[in-house]
C-alpha cells in the first residue's frame, strides 16, 4: 500500500510541476511586451530615505576642507648646515627622516635620551621636540 501511495504523491508532484510557469519556456524576446524601465532606486521603505543622502540648500556652497591658506612652513630650518623644508608644528624626528638623516631611538616617548639632537645650541630630544616657528639650527 505504501508504494502505491508513493507513485501516487510522484505523479501529483510532475502533474503539478508541468502545469506551473515555473517550468515553462518563456516567449521569445519579439513577443514579450516589456513596460518596465530600468531604475538604480531601491524603494525598501518608499521615500522614507530621499532625502537622507540629499544635499542641504541651506548650507550654502561647499568650502574646501583643507587648510586654509595652506600649511606654515618655516624655511630656516637646517640639520647639520642642510637647508630642508618644515611645517611648524611638525616633530623633529619626522623632518629627519625625510631628510635621511640618521638619529637613533629607543623609546619614542622621551624617556631614555638616546635620540638626543641640538636644537640651535640646546640639547633636546628629537622624538618629543616640534619645529618652532622661527630659526633652526639642528646637530646630530
Amino acid at each position: 500500500m505504501t508504494v502505491i501511495s508513493s507513485i501516487t504523491s510522484c505523479l501529483l508532484i510532475l502533474l503539478v510541476a508541468s502545469t506551473s510557469n515555473a517550468f515553462s519556456v518563456a516567449p521569445p524576446s519579439s513577443q514579450r511586451i516589456t513596460s518596465q524601465s530600468s531604475s538604480t532606486q531601491l524603494h525598501i521603505f518608499g521615500d522614507a530615505l530621499k532625502g537622507a543622502f540629499s544635499n542641504d540648500e541651506s548650507l550654502g556652497k561647499a568650502q574646501n576642507a583643507g587648510l586654509k591658506n595652506g600649511p606654515n612652513e618655516n624655511e630656516k630650518v637646517t640639520i647639520n648646515g642642510k637647508k630642508v623644508k618644515a611645517i611648524v608644528g611638525q616633530k623633529v624626528s619626522v623632518v629627519a627622516a625625510q631628510a635621511r638623516v640618521k638619529i637613533s631611538y629607543n623609546c619614542k616617548a622621551g624617556d631614555c635620551g638616546t635620540c638626543n639632537v641640538k636644537m640651535n645650541g640646546r640639547t633636546v630630544k628629537a622624538c618629543q621636540m616640534i619645529i618652532p616657528s622661527g630659526k633652526c639650527d639642528l646637530r646630530t
